[in-house]
């Protein structure tokens, strides 16, 4: 299990400083479109879980939608935050504050939030507990609603 966890950290680590690097090399239309793709492949998954919570629990159906947040939690996705993505580019809108590029700290801080509720879920997902996996989705919906109160404008 130890080897399993050191190697899961090498490839999340590789993986990142390959999609750092990825979106370096991306114009900042195309950075704002892939990081909004990812989070609405995420909230797909949310709400495939929230199905599952609702009734006829799928532990399988459940245990893939929080590997998939927990993916894309993982991914690196900060890169996509580049110089440029505070704002509207070629058409391509954008709801984040600047806030989120003058308070990093903050904006690290919820990042590691959400990246640890994510794994969290997964980790929860995987045991099967129905009345677990509850809570730690209540925990990941939380660390969503943090950074949309902090770094994302209203509709």
């Amino acid at each position: 299990m130890k080897r399993l966890t050191i190697l899961s950290t090498t490839a999340l680590l590789s993986i990142s400083l390959v999609g750092g690097a990825f979106a370096a090399g991306m114009k900042p239309e195309q950075q704002i479109e892939t990081r909004q793709a990812g989070y609405k492949f995420m909230a797909w998954n949310m709400h495939k879980i929230k199905a599952n919570l609702s009734g006829n629990f799928k532990q399988q159906q459940v245990q893939k939608a929080a590997d998939a947040i927990a993916g894309i939690a993982n991914s690196g996705m900060g890169a996509l935050y580049g110089p440029g993505t505070d704002k509207a580019v070629n058409g391509v809108e954008t709801r984040v504050k600047p806030e989120l590029f003058t308070n990093k700290k903050e904006a690290g801080k919820v990042a590691r939030d959400f990246i640890d509720a994510a794994n969290n879920l997964a980790e929860v997902a995987a045991m099967g507990d129905e009345a677990e996996v509850k809570q730690a989705f209540g925990a990941l919906g939380e660390s969503c609603k943090a950074c949309h109160k902090q770094f994302r404008q209203d509709d």
